[in-house]
């Protein structure tokens, strides 16, 4: 301790005898009464020290009170969002109870349902009550009371469950179908002291009722996706329309333009004077008509296509920056160009294009296509919906299966070029990398760096 802090400590202790010193002087000098005075002004900023300490305390409570509400309110956020989660991944798998062909049919039954309910309602046999209830000994009044009860019990019933029936999913119908069982059971607890009870048959057309209800949905989404399906395929067969029609009238032309060419070539023949006119004249036309046999395989390849609606291309298809390696698209097309429809395929609807692994030509396509998914039909990505074709598979296993079965000379591409998706992972390493390094320091302000250094 330095002298100047102990001259400080002499100083304090002095003004402190002095204080000390001069309090013993008042309290010879005060009164009783100053003396009460005095202490009441003491106990007064104690209690205004303590009141100050706990308003500080309850602002301090507040303050976290705040921030737990807040932390609350995300909480019940996250719980509300896993109850959701919780509730699309723990769905039991629902066994249709109904075969029946089309939605039309479906409609047609929930009609038929709904109005064997209303006329449940209408007979009083939905919902039954004691009509012997007597009100202050008036059965009248009894008989009114129950059948509010019946009125209520039915109303509060029928919400329940037609809220269930109106938002019934793949993922809620095992909970819906328990709502309307515990809704039945805790109103007939309620009007059991005067006997009004939801009769067994009109809970079982409300169950019923909500199977139909998904049910019908699950078959309309069905058929519109097969409707969808169809167009794209009408849609398909008048590209390829087009594509012949297109074709054949180039290939017409093409073969008018040698046919004019190959008979001016043969009366040129017979104008020859000399043997070397005559030798290059008949290569030319040879030439010609090599062309014209060309043209003519050209043709009938076209009438062929148009004539056999049932040939055209199987392809297998990859793209891994989009769905990940070993994924394989098994699809057909009857295109004269298959590859203009792997390059539909790979539009805006997927960030990356498809890579093509094989293109197999068939007189039947959609045959081989067909026993190409029912021999990886447990390689399927979606089980449900058999119109996706995607399949995790190798692409050793898909090749062996052509080969050996369906055509050894097709030709496999056995890697992925995958080129905007590997140019994209390369750039974004780049990126992250620069973004990670430190900054570069040229030679020039390491100088400046050092002159100021020197200056200071």
């Amino acid at each position: 301790m330095s002298i100047f802090d102990l001259f400080r400590v002499k100083k304090i202790k002095a003004e402190l005898e002095n204080v000390r010193q001069d309090y013993e002087n008042l309290k010879v000098i005060m009164t009783p009464e100053h003396q009460d005075a005095f202490d009441l002004t003491t106990e007064i900023t104690k209690l205004s020290q303590k009141k100050d300490s706990l308003l500080a305390e309850i602002q301090h409570n507040k303050n976290q009170l705040d921030k737990m509400q807040l932390q609350y309110e995300i909480k019940s956020k996250d719980i509300l969002d896993l109850d959701d989660q919780i509730s699309l991944e723990s769905f039991s798998l629902y066994k249709p109870k109904f075969e029946f062909a089309n939605s039309t049919v479906f409609k047609q039954k929930l009609d038929t349902l709904r109005d064997a309910q209303k006329l449940m309602i209408k007979e009083g046999t939905a919902c039954e009550g004691s009509q012997s209830w007597t009100v202050n000994n008036n059965k009248t009044e009894g008989r009114k009371m129950v059948n509010d009860m019946i009125k209520l019990s039915l109303r509060s019933f029928n919400n329940e469950c037609d809220a269930c029936i109106s938002n019934v999913k793949f993922n809620n119908i095992s909970t819906y179908e328990k709502r309307i069982f515990k809704s039945f059971e805790t109103l007939n607890k309620l009007g059991k002291i005067m006997q009004v009870r939801i009769s067994e048959e009109y809970f079982q057309l409300k169950l019923t009722e909500l199977y139909l209800a998904y049910e019908y949905s699950v078959m309309k989404q069905e058929e519109k996706e097969e409707q969808r399906q169809i167009r794209e395929q009408m849609r398909e067969e008048a590209r390829l329309q087009r594509e012949i029609d297109e074709a054949r009238k180039t290939i017409e032309k093409e073969k008018r333009h040698y046919s004019n060419a190959l008979e001016k070539a043969i009366k040129q023949l017979d104008l020859c004077k000399t043997e070397e006119e005559r030798l290059l004249i008949q290569e030319k036309i040879s030439e010609l008509e090599k062309s014209l046999h060309e043209i003519e395989a050209n043709l009938k390849e076209v009438d062929y296509r148009e004539a056999n609606q049932r040939a055209g291309y199987v392809y297998v298809i990859s793209n891994i920056g989009s769905f990940g390696e070993g994924v394989f698209k098994i699809g057909m097309t009857r295109r004269l160009d298959p590859y203009d429809r792997v390059y539909e395929l790979g539009d805006a609807s997927v960030p990356f294009n498809f890579d093509v692994h094989a293109m197999i030509f068939s007189d039947d396509a959609p045959t081989l296509e067909a026993k190409l998914h029912k021999t990886f039909e447990n390689n399927r990505l979606n089980i449900i919906n058999k119109r996706r074709e995607y399949f995790k598979v190798s692409l050793d296993e898909i090749e062996n299966v052509i080969k050996n079965n369906h055509d050894k000379s097709v030709e496999f591409t056995r890697t992925s070029d995958a080129e905007e998706y590997r140019e994209s992972i390369l750039i974004r390493t780049q990126r992250e990398n620069v973004d990670s390094e430190p900054p570069h320091i040229s030679w020039q302000e390491v100088a400046v760096g050092n002159q100021l250094t020197e200056k200071v």
